[in-house]
C-alpha cells in the first residue's frame, strides 16, 4: 500500500501524514530544529504540555536560518485547548494566548478541542469559539480529539456547526486499533490522527515486531509507524532523542505486505497506554 507524505483535509488545506508528537517533552525547541532538517513539517504540541513556546521557537529557528528555502508555510503547526478552557468566553481567551506564544508563526493551522471532559453544553460553546478563530484568520483548521463517535454525533447535529471537524486525534496502535471509531470518523470525513502509536514504548521488544522490523531493516518503531500509516492514519511518533529522528521520520521507503500487517493486528486487544475518554457523557 502506497503511502502519501500529504493529504488534503475537508478545510481544503494539506496535512503531512506523520507528525512530531511533543507530549512530555518541557524544552522541545531544538528537537523540533533537528526535526525540521531532518524532513519532519508536522508538529503536534497542547497547552496542557507547556512548551508550544518552544515548539513555535524550534520552527522559527529553522525559518530564519534559511527564510528563502524554509519557510513557514511548510509548517503544520497543531495545538490543543485544555479541559479548562473550555465555555465560550474562556475558549476566545485561550485562543489569543495560544497564538501570542507562538506569535511569530502568525497562526495556527490546526487547533483541537483535547477532549470531551468539559460536558456537552461547554463543546459546543468552544466550537463556536473556535469557528470564530477561524474567520478571523488565526486558526485554519479546526478538530478535535479524544472524541467517541456520539461526541462527534452531537457537533456534526448541532444547528450552530460552521466547519465540522477535520481531524479526531485518538490514541491507535495494535493494541488499541478503534477500528469502528477510526472507520465512523473517515465515513463523516474526518481524518483521523493517532497519538501513542508506539504503546509508550512498551511494545519494543514484540517478537512479532522484531522480526517484520528485521525482515525490512528497520527499527520497531518504524514498523509501528508505518503500520498506522497503512491503516489510513496519521501517526504522531514522539521522541526526546535527536539521534532517533531520522529513523522515525524515515517510514516511507518501505511497505508491510497484508500478512505483514494481519501479523501486527491485534483486534481483540484494548489495552490503552493513556487516558481513556472516547466513552465519556
Amino acid at each position: 500500500m502506497s503511502v502519501e507524505k500529504f493529504i488534503t483535509l475537508s478545510s481544503g488545506y494539506k496535512i503531512p501524514t506523520v507528525a512530531l508528537g511533543t507530549y512530555m517533552n518541557s524544552r522541545p525547541q531544538n528537537i523540533v530544529y533537528e526535526a525540521l532538517k531532518c524532513g519532519y513539517r508536522h508538529f503536534d504540541t497542547a497547552v496542557l504540555y507547556d512548551n508550544e513556546a518552544d515548539v513555535g521557537e524550534g520552527i522559527l529557528k529553522w525559518v530564519k536560518e534559511d527564510p528563502i528555502n524554509n519557510r513557514r508555510e511548510e509548517v503544520f503547526y497543531t495545538t490543543k485547548l485544555w479541559n479548562s478552557e473550555c465555555g465560550y468566553s474562556n475558549a476566545k481567551i485561550a485562543i489569543k494566548r495560544c497564538l501570542e506564544r507562538v506569535k511569530g508563526l502568525e497562526y495556527i493551522d490546526l487547533l483541537l478541542i483535547h477532549s470531551p471532559l468539559c460536558g456537552p453544553s461547554k463543546r459546543l460553546e468552544t466550537w463556536k469559539a473556535m469557528q470564530e478563530a477561524v474567520d478571523e484568520g488565526i486558526v485554519r483548521s479546526i478538530g478535535v480529539s479524544n472524541y467517541g463517535a456520539h461526541h462527534i454525533d452531537q457537533l456534526l447535529k448541532w444547528d450552530g456547526l460552521k466547519y465540522k471537524p477535520v481531524v479526531n486525534q485518538i490514541e491507535i496502535s495494535p493494541w488499541i486499533m478503534r477500528t469502528k471509531l477510526a472507520n465512523y470518523c473517515r465515513l463523516k470525513g474526518i481524518e483521523v490522527e493517532s497519538y501513542a502509536p508506539f504503546n509508550h514504548g512498551g511494545r519494543f521488544s514484540d517478537p512479532v515486531l522484531k522480526k517484520i522490523a528485521a525482515n525490512h531493516k528497520v527499527t520497531t518503531a518504524q514498523v509501528l509507524t508505518r503500520w498506522n500509516l497503512q491503516k489510513g492514519n496519521i501517526p504522531l511518533p514522539k521522541t526526546n532523542t535527536i539521534g532517533r529522528l531520522a529513523e522515525n521520520w524515515d517510514v516511507y521507503s518501505f511497505q508491510l505486505s497484508d500478512s505483514e500487517m494481519n501479523e501486527i493486528d491485534q483486534p481483540n486487544a484494548y489495552e490503552p497506554s493513556d487516558w481513556e475518554c472516547t466513552d465519556a457523557p
